[in-house]
Formats: structure tokens, C-alpha cells, sequence
């Protein structure tokens, strides 16, 4: 599994933006996104964002004519599982079982979570079945 570097709530944010929109992205789309969410975000900002997030490699840009196309280079599936693999080796030393004790202690996993994730676990894993 690949290991990324860490992205800022931000630049998450953005990404979330970018990973609805079938991974790329016009700059005036995303602009009008950040709007929508209501985000005080200046152009100048927005660039910021995407700079530094082609800078970690999770982003490219295309030039298209005169436009910039903002192109996803990971995945939302692969980010949010490298960032679970994290979490679960700094937090729980790699220990699933203590996530899973820790999330049914603190109510963080409803009956409806469990059954959902007991059929999960009877098709192997799949999500696909």
C-alpha cells in the first residue's frame, strides 16, 4: 500500500471537490464548488491548494487550450485506505482490535454498522458481492 503525504484539511477538502467530479477538474468548476460550500477562499488561495498538492504528488495539472484541468493522481479509495493503515499502525500499533473494542465502547458503531459489516465480513471482504 502506498503511503502519501499528508494533506491539510484544506487541501482534503479540495480533493473531495475533485474526487466527485470523476477525479479532474476546470479551475472555474472548482471554483464554483468552493462557492457552493461556501468557502471565504480567494482564487489566489485555491491555487495555493492545488500547488502544494501537486507538489505531494496527488495532483497534476493539464494544459487544455488556455485552461488548467486539475487531474487526480490517487484515488479516493487508495488515499482513504493508505490514511486508515496510518491511523490504525500510529494510534493502535496496527491492532484492529482495539480499533473495533474502542469504536463499540464509545457507541461509534451502531447495530445497523455491525450487521452491515458482519455481511461485509461473510462475503470476504468484498463490497462488490
Amino acid at each position: 500500500m502506498e503511503k502519501f503525504q499528508a494533506m491539510s484539511d484544506s487541501e482534503i477538502e479540495i480533493m473531495h471537490i475533485i474526487w466527485a467530479n470523476k477525479g479532474s477538474v476546470l479551475f472555474a468548476e472548482l471554483l464554483s464548488e468552493v462557492e457552493l460550500k461556501q468557502k471565504s477562499w480567494k482564487p489566489n488561495t485555491i491555487l495555493t491548494f492545488l500547488t502544494r498538492l501537486s507538489d505531494k504528488g496527488i495532483l497534476t495539472t493539464e494544459k487544455r487550450g488556455r485552461l488548467n484541468v486539475y487531474i487526480a493522481l490517487v484515488s479516493e479509495d487508495d488515499y482513504l485506505e493508505a490514511q486508515a493503515k496510518t491511523f490504525l499502525d500510529k494510534v493502535y500499533g496496527g491492532n484492529v482490535k482495539s480499533l473495533i473494542s474502542a469504536l463499540l465502547r464509545s457507541d461509534g458503531v451502531s447495530s445497523q454498522d455491525f450487521d452491515e459489516l458482519k455481511a461485509f465480513w461473510n462475503k470476504g471482504g468484498d463490497m462488490n458481492k
